[in-house]
């Protein structure tokens, strides 16, 4: 696996070595041993799977309580993975960084604690296979508004195309949230 920093140094991309012939195509998507070596967490408390048609936007999520880790791929088609820095004392709170994140090449993004996680789907049928290194907690569970200017996330879908679902709608404003430390 190949693991690279992003522009925010804490978010990284993870590449597994893909193995190709003319039967298909074979690869990790998980190796412990690799994870720690790059001082990853390497114990999962979930493991969810989202399935979304094209344009349906979900996030920005994040949880004060019990705040999780989270290891993202694309197990089909393709998203955009963003994570956004919510760490108040960091000096890149606010930012995000975008990564395109598809089936057939399977990389990962790591978007460690402290920051929310969002993505829209590019193709129908995209699937988004993710681990956390926490339970999930309602009473934790905190959404910021998905296209809020402050943030600026360039969206590769216009506001009256996307599918927001009402929560993600209703979210705050990085300016009035709750966030972290």
């Amino acid at each position: 696996m190949e693991i690279t920093p992003t522009a925010l140094p804490e978010v990284l991309v993870i590449r597994p070595r893909i193995f190709r012939d003319d039967r298909g195509s074979f690869w990790e998507t998980w190796n412990e041993r690799t994870i720690a070596e790059a001082g990853l967490p390497a114990e999962w408390k979930q493991d969810n799977t989202s399935v979304s048609k094209k344009n349906v936007v979900r996030g920005i999520h994040y949880q004060i309580l019990q705040p999780q880790g989270k290891l993202v791929r694309a197990a089909a088609g393709r998203i955009l993975d963003v994570a956004v820095d919510l760490r108040r004392s960091s000096p890149n709170f606010g930012k995000h960084i975008a990564v395109e994140l598809s089936g057939d090449d399977s990389a990962m993004l790591w978007i460690p604690v402290g920051f929310g996680h969002a993505f829209v789907a590019l193709t129908d049928d995209a699937r988004v296979a993710y681990k956390v290194t926490d339970y999930y907690s309602p009473a934790g569970e905190r959404t910021i508004l998905w296209n809020d200017p402050q943030i600026g996330i360039d969206w590769p879908v216009r506001a009256d195309e996307a599918i927001v679902s009402a929560k993600d709608a209703d979210g705050k404003r990085l300016a009035d949230a709750e966030v972290f430390a």
